[in-house]
């Protein structure tokens, strides 16, 4: 039997639109998982708050990113482009959460060693679905490279 781990999953939103934030935040506040959320509202604060730079260098390293597409500053597939081209950050895992219909950036996130493409529901009560199978999922069944676990 694996003991329990009592150490806090740290997740990364890197979501622009603050309605989007705030209900993935609830969500994943009322998950089974302790959890802390880190907000990143742009690619280029995503990439910081992972490399622990400038404001961001005594911030946890995320457990799990969930990454838009559609940001400012630096937009979501440079983002993930950077991510995996990284030694120190590539074995996170990426979860693209997205509006994003097109087969084209489903392709290109995969061909860069995305871990889940996500297209985001428009119902409420869907999205809310999809939040919590992605913790019941990536923090509950996947054995992640920082040994977080239920």
């Amino acid at each position: 039997m694996i003991p329990e781990n009592p150490k806090l999953a740290q997740i990364l939103l890197v979501e622009d639109n603050p309605e989007e934030v705030l209900l993935t935040q609830e969500t994943l506040k009322d998950a089974k998982v302790a959890n802390q959320v880190h907000v990143a509202e742009d690619g280029e604060r995503a990439l910081q708050f992972a490399r622990q730079q400038g404001d961001y260098a005594s911030a946890p390293r995320p457990d799990l990113i969930l990454l838009d597409l559609n940001l400012p500053r630096k937009d979501g597939r440079e983002v993930l482009t950077e991510l995996k081209a990284d030694p120190e950050l590539k074995r996170i895992p990426v979860i693209v959460l997205t509006t994003s219909a097109s087969d084209q950036d489903m392709l290109q996130a995969y061909d860069n060693a995305v871990n889940a493409y996500i297209r985001k529901p428009v119902s409420l009560d869907r999205f809310i679905e999809v939040v919590n199978s992605i913790d019941e999922f990536w923090l509950g069944v996947v054995a992640l490279p920082n040994g977080i676990r239920r």
